[in-house]
């Protein structure tokens, strides 16, 4: 039964994940967090950006290792197929009728009607992991993080692998021995 729960979860992300990484993000974690739960907030996010840093796709980059950590090798192979399968079917499709109604004021609507509604979707999704980030961290840290971030991505144009590594970094070296007998202890 994991196995198809797994098909289902990573082809209805295929099957909706419409313009790509950005759409299919809020879908993987509707499904992996908060409909089956095989994976917390904290997992999720470590798994995203581990993603981000790498080549390639990332819906398929996390079907991947989601699929394998759910199922093993069985599990890896079936959510990236399920996750591919809707995604060459729809593109096969859905380029055959734009192409073919290109012109018309109908396709050109859709097209553009996408772009607004996955602004949202990633938008609620970065709200949330700012309120994880304030919680674990404080409104202070979050907020000069934040800053740092959109300064390196956005005026400096730093690539993202670098930024995320550098976080992660920041993350290592900021650790408290403290709070790591803390975490063992409980």
């Amino acid at each position: 039964m994991k196995q198809w729960h797994l098909f289902l979860a990573f082809f209805r992300v295929g099957m909706l994940g419409f313009g790509g990484g950005p759409s299919s993000i809020p879908l993987v974690h509707k499904e992996v967090v908060e409909k089956y739960k095989w994976m917390n907030d904290d997992d999720f996010s470590d798994v995203l950006a581990l993603g981000n840093a790498l080549p390639g796709p990332i819906a398929t980059k996390m079907a991947g290792y989601i699929g394998f950590r759910v199922g093993g090798y069985v599990g890896m192979i079936n959510a990236v197929l399920a996750t591919i399968i809707p995604t060459i079917v729809l593109m096969v499709l859905l380029l055959t009728v734009l192409n073919t109604y290109k012109d018309k004021n109908w396709v050109q609507g859709m097209a553009s009607a996408v772009v607004p509604v996955v602004g949202v979707m990633l938008g609620v999704l970065t709200w949330g992991f700012v309120k994880k980030s304030q919680n674990s961290m404080g409104w202070k840290i979050t907020i000069i993080l934040l800053a740092v971030s959109v300064l390196l991505l956005s005026v400096l144009g730093v690539h993202p692998a670098i930024v995320i590594g550098a976080l992660l970094g920041f993350a290592l070296m900021s650790r408290n021995p403290g709070q790591e007998k803390q975490v063992k202890a409980s």
